[in-house]
């Protein structure tokens, strides 16, 4: 068999999940719809944010449990996660699925594996979101002015729920922004990829069942957004765009914005995200700009 059709071989899958250990029934349902899968992943690791983890066990792989003091929010407990992937030194692509999330089909990750076998650059795919009766939020479509949830393609960003990381691209691009905690750390990671020439590409047919549910249910959401969206323009934008970016964004919330409470938490972030330091400023190349407005999403809206 001559090198022009030989089989790519086929990547190497681990699973990432955080956890508070306030689902356990979700977390055991999770653990089940992964063991269902056609193509098993070489590793597993359970992160217990804050909190004591049981002993899961019956399953046909081991799953690695790493029990925090502290919570450290989504993207710090995905770091431990994809750290202690990197320490087994066998795994290729990084699957992360949130707790309460649920895979319906038995072939997402062998579909998985095929998508990054056919293409060295790509760097993340993003799973499709849907609740149990199948409709998906206009939130989880990553895509301005798109409602269709079933378009497929390569986008600018991705759904934090559920999706694929290569691990070589991780090492190019660095992990999760920890410090953000909650709320835009996928756009600041995906950004990132993008800078270094890599691909996001949504792919629906790849089904993560969730519960709706609406950001807003968290005390932090409006300060938090707001504080991150500051740190992110800082940290990832030219900075003739910081002021266009920020502007575009305040005039978006007050005209969403139905609470004064809100209102109020969002203008105390924003001051936060303006006083304290943003972490290490790398601006996006102006090539980068000009591929994601191609793409249908200009680093503004």
């Amino acid at each position: 068999m001559t090198d022009r059709h030989r089989i790519p071989e086929l990547p190497r899958l681990g699973v990432a999940i955080v956890t508070m250990g306030n689902r356990p029934k979700d977390v055991d349902a999770l653990l089940d719809s992964v063991a269902m899968q056609d193509a098993p992943p070489v590793r597993v690791v359970m992160i217990g944010n804050g909190t004591v983890l049981p002993a899961y066990t019956g399953y046909p792989f081991e799953v690695t449990t790493v029990e925090l003091d502290d919570n450290l929010g989504c993207p710090g407990g995905r770091n431990v996660a994809l750290a202690r992937l990197r320490e087994f030194g066998d795994v290729d692509v990084a699957v992360e699925l949130d707790d309460d999330g649920l895979l319906v089909d038995a072939d997402v990750f062998s579909t998985i594996q095929r998508l990054y076998a056919a293409d060295a650059r790509l760097g993340v795919v993003g799973f499709r979101i849907a609740d149990e009766h199948g409709e998906t939020q206009r939130r989880h479509v990553p895509r301005l002015r798109a409602k269709d949830p079933m378009r497929r393609g390569l986008v600018t960003a991705f759904l934090g729920g559920g999706h694929a990381f290569s691990m070589d691209m991780l090492a190019e691009t660095g992990d999760w922004p920890a410090d953000f905690f909650f709320t835009h750390e996928e756009t600041d990671l995906a950004w990132r990829a993008l800078d270094a020439g890599w691909k996001v590409l949504y792919e629906p047919s790849l089904l993560l069942q969730h519960p709706k549910t609406s950001p807003a249910r968290h005390a932090v959401y409006h300060r938090m957004t707001a504080r991150n969206r500051v740190w992110l323009a800082r940290r990832r934008l030219p900075l003739l765009l910081v002021p266009v970016y920020l502007g575009v964004w305040t005039a978006i919330t007050l005209l969403r914005t139905r609470s004064l409470g809100g209102l109020r938490a969002w203008a105390a972030g924003f001051v936060e995200g303006v006083r304290t330091p943003a972490g290490e400023r790398r601006p996006m190349k102006w090539r980068t700009v000009w591929r994601m407005t191609r793409l249908g999403r200009p680093p503004l809206i």
